[in-house]
């Protein structure tokens, strides 16, 4: 049976390299903003309508609707309209099917909540100490330390309500994953390296 690692994480908290290092290392599957990508080719949608509701984009109004023109339907269905819902549902039965077919790191995207079914899977958050994240968010978006501040908490925030509104667990409580680690006191790498020995200790 495939192994299924997912992450959640703090902006700006290093959980995007923890993710992609570590699934190059194990030679697994590695899964962020292509999951947005693949349900579009999936449902025959543009990719534009995914990334409205992505959860890195300010949710807002839940349940809100899209308006699909024949503009943004890869085929000929007539023009309709979809919800939030719709679009993590599609997204969804799309990591149920990478979990079936192959060993995945899921970053992100509630995988942990959608998988939570799946008896193989290590769900892990990843955070780091605020002063880090601001640095890192600075470095990264080439922004003064207040607007890297700024940015994270938008996005911190805008995580915590996607999670909680698909879920019926709390984004970043320890009792909602099977592992917590803080990169600040690890760093990347050995954080990276702790994950791969309980995954080839389980396996």
């Amino acid at each position: 049976m495939n192994t299924i690692i997912t992450i959640g994480r703090q902006f700006g908290s290093g959980g995007f390299l923890v993710g992609e290092r570590l699934a190059k290392r194990l030679g697994f599957g590695f899964f962020d903003k292509e999951l947005l990508n693949l349900a579009s080719k999936e449902s025959g949608l543009s990719a534009e309508f995914f990334e409205q509701a992505d959860e890195k984009r300010r949710f807002g109004f839940f349940g809100q609707l899209f308006r699909l023109g024949k503009s943004a339907i890869h085929g000929d269905m007539d023009n309709s309209y979809l919800t939030n819902d719709t679009l993590f549902q599609i997204q969804s039965d799309v990591i149920r099917d990478l979990a079936e077919k192959q060993s995945c790191v899921f970053v992100g995207r509630c995988a942990d909540y959608i998988l939570r079914e799946n008896p193989n899977c290590l769900h892990i958050f990843i955070t780091a100490n605020l002063d880090d994240r601001i640095v890192r968010v600075a470095e990264r978006q080439h922004l003064p330390l207040d607007a890297a501040k700024n940015l994270l908490e938008k996005a911190d925030k805008n995580r915590a309500a996607y999670y909680n509104f698909y879920t019926d667990k709390t984004w970043g409580a320890a009792e909602s994953y099977h592992l917590c680690i803080n990169t600040s006191a690890l760093g990347i790498d050995e954080t990276v390296e702790l994950i791969k020995s309980i995954v080839k200790k389980s396996s």
